[in-house]
């Protein structure tokens, strides 16, 4: 096993095509399926599973696929630190749907202008799945909101992690227009929940404000974008929460009322001890 390997094992398992990995890397198909061939022969697993001329990852080349990236991800680091950031390198960027939408865009422009030779890679989730990719090295940082009340540092030190607060929301409650007139969440009417899917901590906040429960009336509609919440609500189908940054990006019917919640820190976590020049140069560019 090599890293040249992994690089190859890293690519299929993005693509799930060797026809479409090889053209990528610049490589014969056969040349990557020989290579793919010899990685399960060492591991003594199937990384792959073949269905006539289409693959999909097992469970172990799932498994095996997060200590990969750990590999490269390091291999990345050190570079980076050893040439002290001449390289460029790779920062892998968790965040949040809201944080991605109001408050990355001009900063991830202003980075690249500034840092050209580094490759940023952004995904999005709920805060919960980002802190475990983070955790698992499949993130070098992430943009996440944290439980209120959560006692932050010792938390994320029991997971080696560290973070810092970066800016503050101000959470609002979106209603139909049926909802003219309520002042308080607990008056609210309407029994559907748009949300995110398990792990957003602005939706526990959303089901603790509207006093959600198990075997409650209550119903949440899990969706995958904040757009589709506000078209929603317009339809007069649910209520959601989000941030007022957000809202202030999408096209909202002005009779659409409105109720603050309260605010919510957004914070940058990563792993203790990662100082990548990347990350470094990247939270340089976070500062006012």
């Amino acid at each position: 096993m090599d890293l040249d390997t992994l690089k190859i094992f890293d690519m299929v398992a993005v693509e799930l095509s060797i026809t479409r990995a090889a053209a990528l890397l610049g490589r014969a198909p056969s040349n990557v399926t020989t290579r793919i061939q010899q990685l399960e022969a060492d591991l003594g697993a199937e990384l792959f599973v073949r269905t006539g001329k289409r693959i999909s990852l097992s469970s172990a080349g799932q498994q095996f696929r997060v200590y990969a990236q750990r590999m490269l991800a390091l291999e990345d680091e050190a570079r980076q630190v050893i040439g002290g950031g001449a390289s460029g390198g790779t920062l892998r960027i968790g965040s949040m749907e809201s944080t991605a939408a109001s408050r990355l865009p001009l900063r991830l422009a202003a980075f690249n202008k500034a840092w050209p030779a580094t490759r940023l890679e952004v995904s999005t989730g709920p805060s919960g799945i980002l802190l475990r990719q983070l955790r698992d090295g499949q993130l070098d940082c992430a943009f996440v909101a944290l439980p209120p009340g959560a006692d932050v540092e010792p938390e994320l030190a029991s997971h080696h992690l560290q973070a810092m607060a970066i800016w503050q929301e101000a959470l609002v409650l979106l209603l139909p227009a049926s909802e003219a007139g309520v002042s308080e969440p607990g008056q609210v009417r309407t029994r559907t929940l748009a949300a995110f899917r398990p792990g957003c901590v602005y939706r526990g906040i959303a089901q603790a404000q509207l006093g959600i429960a198990a075997g409650s009336s209550w119903q949440v509609q899990e969706l995958g974008s904040y757009h589709a919440m506000v078209a929603g609500v317009a339809a007069g189908a649910c209520v959601t929460l989000l941030p007022r940054s957000v809202l202030e990006l999408c096209q909202v019917p002005a009779e659409l009322p409105v109720l603050d919640v309260g605010p919510s820190d957004t914070w940058l976590v990563w792993r203790q001890g990662y100082s990548a020049p990347a990350f470094q140069h990247f939270c340089a560019a976070l500062e006012p």
